[in-house]
């Protein structure tokens, strides 16, 4: 199982950064892909979700509005479009999966503790 992220780099506070989650080596179908993030000094939070087999998501309250999560099945990818970033956006964004998510364990799907493999982050820095 692997997980890549990319996309991650330096923006200034009200811009945008697109970033790309590749997932190899196991059958998407049966999981939900999550973004978790984590700033220095704080524990690592979730950002938002997706079920690759019926398109549930689920988003922190801190990214509403502005953060959309989407997939594309056929090229094992998961997105996270930032928009409207803030300084206290940044963090190391962590893709990460779930096959609790995709079996139905929606009432807090982004609790830490039901995300098991985890890609090795990309550094997201909002500053002017």
């Amino acid at each position: 199982v692997q997980l890549v992220e990319s996309g991650g780099g330096l923006v200034q506070p009200g811009g945008s950064l697109r970033l790309s989650c590749a997932a190899s080596g196991f059958t998407l179908d049966y999981y939900a892909i999550g973004w978790f993030r984590q700033a220095p000094g704080k524990e690592r939070e979730g950002v938002s979700c997706i079920s690759m087999r019926d398109g549930y998501t689920a988003y922190a309250d801190s990214v509403k509005g502005r953060f959309t999560i989407s997939r594309d099945n056929a090229k094992n990818m998961v997105y996270l479009q930032m928009n409207s970033l803030k300084p206290e956006d940044t963090a190391v964004y962590y893709c990460t999966s779930s096959r609790a998510v995709a079996a139905g364990a929606r009432e807090r799907p982004l609790s830490l503790e039901i995300y098991d493999y985890w890609g090795q982050g990309t550094q997201v820095t909002v500053s002017s």
